[in-house]
């Protein structure tokens, strides 16, 4: 697994928002505030030009992404496999250079697991944006969580992202993602 950077820089990060999809929100523990902090985080990301791409299992079944975040994804990949990176478009067209990706979205436990573990093993550096994820059960999710550990993965908040993607409040998008923050 490649040495992660100390911190994070919005020009090799991307944004993965996993399986935010209508159907499964509703099931999923403290949804509201999970999507909020979504939400906020892709729109900060987009304010630093870091790529938002989103994943949709089944979409046919389980339905489109939330409304509420679709208009900040920059592309969506539907999928099959509970690690996206098994998909076969999934890594077509991944922007050069964008090296450090930070999952959010649902299961916290099933997807957004096996994708940032199927995302290590392609060479990347996945980055669990823990209060970006959700499962149905906070059990799932702290097993999620201790798993991301045991296999020496990185783990921030939404904030430490945004802030660590800022450097500096001379950031000329610094305002605009104040407001989003507060």
């Amino acid at each position: 697994m490649p040495a992660t950077a100390p911190a994070l820089r919005a020009h090799d990060s991307l944004l993965l928002v996993v399986d935010m999809q209508e159907k499964l929100l509703p099931a999923i523990c403290e949804t509201e505030a999970l999507r909020g902090r979504v939400a906020r985080l892709a729109q900060a990301a987009r304010l630093m030009s870091v790529p938002v791409w989103a994943t949709e299992h089944w979409p046919g079944k389980i339905g489109a992404t939330h409304p509420d975040l679709r208009a900040h994804i920059d592309r969506v990949v539907s999928k099959t496999h509970f690690d996206a990176c098994r998909e076969a478009g999934f890594l077509a067209g991944w922007p050069t250079g964008r090296t450090r990706v930070l999952l959010t979205g649902t299961e916290a436990h099933i997807c957004v697991l096996q994708t940032g573990l199927g995302l290590a093993q392609a060479g990347f550096q996945p980055v669990l944006v823990a209060d970006g994820t959700g499962s149905r059960r906070m059990s799932d999710w702290s097993a999620a969580c201790e798993r991301w550990r045991h296999h020496g993965l990185e783990i921030v908040t939404s904030e430490m992202a945004i802030y660590e993607w800022l450097e500096t409040p001379a950031h000329p998008a610094f305002r605009d993602v104040l407001a989003l923050v507060k």
